[in-house]
């Protein structure tokens, strides 16, 4: 099994990020639009990679004011069941002390996702109606509390 590295979003892992988008997703992120947050001062992106420092997957998060929200959370087909997406997602966590909530949508039919979500202390709070498109699916809205205080 490969070493998983947490590491920053950095633009030598702009192009392998990009094929796994278009490999994860009915509507994926374009390089250039990977390329922009690279200067992007309320983006927390996150990839994980391998000793040979391979891309096996990444999270990116956008913040306002003390609010996070997660854009995406994507694993390689080939490193999938190896604990890549909650080691992305409990990294991010432990950098985003500094805000209140974290929140992040997820197709309803999306079970795994959902119970990784749950794992990692998410709880549903809502439902967005029709969300996603290819093919069209309710998300589940889920937030989690990284501040002591909570509503």
């Amino acid at each position: 099994m490969n070493e998983i590295h947490i590491v920053p979003f950095g633009a030598e892992h702009v192009c392998a990020v990009a094929e796994m988008e278009r490999a994860c997703f009915a509507d994926p992120w374009t390089e250039d639009g990977l390329r922009e947050e690279l200067d992007n001062r309320c983006a927390r992106f996150l990839t994980a990679v391998d000793e040979r420092g391979i891309v096996m997957g990444y999270i990116g998060c956008h913040t306002v004011l003390d609010e996070g929200y997660i854009a995406n959370v994507a694993v390689a087909p080939a490193f999938r069941r190896r604990g890549i997406a909650r080691r992305l997602v409990q990294a991010l966590l432990m950098q985003s002390s500094d805000l209140a909530f974290v929140t992040l949508e997820v197709r309803a039919s999306n079970a795994p996702a959902i119970a990784l979500y749950k794992s990692c202390g998410f709880a549903p709070v809502g439902t967005r109606r029709n969300f996603y498109s290819h093919p069209t699916e309710d998300a589940v809205l889920m937030t989690v509390y990284t501040q002591e205080t909570s509503p």
